[in-house]
């Protein structure tokens, strides 16, 4: 099985970060424990790079602004992220889900990801675990996270 940074860290999402938010773990075990799940020791350092870029990366807080300018995407944007992820993107700054920080935070780490092409699901992970590392974004990445597992996902007033 070809598995890819993203599965590395849905896995850790799914089974130690989102259980107990409070668990301080230290990356020896993780790794023990993502190694014995059967990852590969490079999509490992991989994808705790890619956890380490987005902890460098917190925006710096300020007035969220929904009525910025548009964002422009442009050639390997576009080539990974296809017209659905796009739009979900504007859809979540338009309704104040995501500020134009957190927005260039999200696209900056679905680019690191060694995927070619991004589909909707991948990008809400992305999402997930961007706004999940954004303090101050808890409503946010509660509604995020309501739509992800929710039958039918709600509107956003």
């Amino acid at each position: 099985m070809k598995e890819s940074i993203l599965d590395v860290l849905l896995y850790l999402f799914e089974h130690y970060i989102s259980e107990d938010a409070d668990l301080v773990r230290d990356r020896d075990s993780l790794q023990n424990g993502l190694l014995q799940a059967g990852f590969s020791p490079a999509e490992i350092s991989k994808a705790f790079d890619w956890l380490d870029a987005l902890a460098d990366q917190r925006p710096v807080p300020g007035p969220a602004r929904s009525d910025g300018p548009t964002r422009v995407y442009f050639g390997p944007e576009l080539d990974k992220l296809d017209v659905d992820c796009r739009g979900f993107l504007l859809f979540l700054e338009q309704h104040g889900i995501l500020d134009a920080q957190q927005r260039e935070l999200v696209l900056d780490r679905a680019m690191a990801l060694d995927q070619d092409e991004l589909d909707l699901d991948d990008l809400k992970w992305v999402v997930l675990m961007v706004l999940f590392n954004q303090p101050g974004s808890e409503a946010a990445y509660a509604w995020m996270e309501t739509q992800m597992f929710a039958d039918e996902p709600e509107p956003v007033h």
